[in-house]
């Protein structure tokens, strides 16, 4: 049996919350396209209409098999992209999937294995991108992970999320209960419901714009800015 360190660095520990993830790797954008259809691509597609311009540095945090990846560099070519991605078989499918469609790219890219807690003291980024990732982390575990983020923004930078809407009732609260099950047992997701990411990322001073509403009202894309103060007269 190999050695196991007594007390993992908190990065580690992070990471290794996420791992499961390798698990479904095979199925994943699949089994997606299944149950949504193009509404997931769609709500991307509508945050990233907040990339600032130019040539920004990007932090994509938890990308999975890397089709956002691709479409930012498509959307801003000479945009250099941080892809922080905590299963290690997407991280490898990412990676695949550039050299495959847009090896050019390849120098742009940095790939780290991680999660928010893998990043660097002193690294910051033009724009921040969180697409159906927040949903993944223990809600004892997110004001760190979001005060971590919304660190790394350099002033001005958005913040792009993409993610599912919280539901107290109806169909939507029962496809978000069947999808926390799915994931607590293939990957051992420690995730039990949606987050009100909308005041969470409000505290941290920042306030959004909708980009829109997909799947019925289930999935929503917001662009998230830092609070403009009102000068007294």
């Amino acid at each position: 049996m190999p050695h196991l360190p007594a007390t993992p660095s908190p990065a580690a520990a992070a990471t290794e919350n996420l791992t499961g993830f390798d698990r479904v790797t095979w199925c994943y954008d699949a089994l997606a396209g299944l149950v949504f259809g193009p509404a997931l691509k769609k709500a991307q597609r509508a945050a990233l209409g907040g990339l600032p311009g130019g040539a920004p540095h990007v932090l994509i945090l938890g990308g999975g098999t890397g089709w956002v990846l691709a479409e930012v560099l498509s959307q801003r070519p000479a945009a250099t992209v941080l892809y922080l991605e905590a299963s290690r078989n997407m991280l490898a499918r990412a990676r695949a999937r550039l050299s495959r469609e847009c090896p050019q790219a390849m120098p742009q890219v940095e790939f780290r294995h991680g999660t928010q807690a893998a990043l660097g003291p002193a690294e910051g980024f033009d724009a921040v991108i969180t697409f159906f990732v927040l949903d993944c982390i223990a809600g004892a575990d997110m004001a760190g992970a979001l005060a971590r983020l919304r660190a790394a923004q350099r002033p001005g930078a958005p913040w792009l999320l993409a993610d599912f809407r919280p539901a107290r009732r109806g169909w939507r609260q029962v496809l978000l209960a069947l999808m926390y099950t799915f994931f607590r047992l293939t990957t051992g997701l420690q995730a039990r419901e949606l987050p009100d990411l909308r005041a969470a990322l409000a505290h941290l001073g920042l306030q959004f714009s909708s980009r829109g509403t997909f799947f019925g009202g289930a999935v929503e894309a917001l662009v998230f800015t830092e609070q403009q103060l009102t000068p007294h007269p």
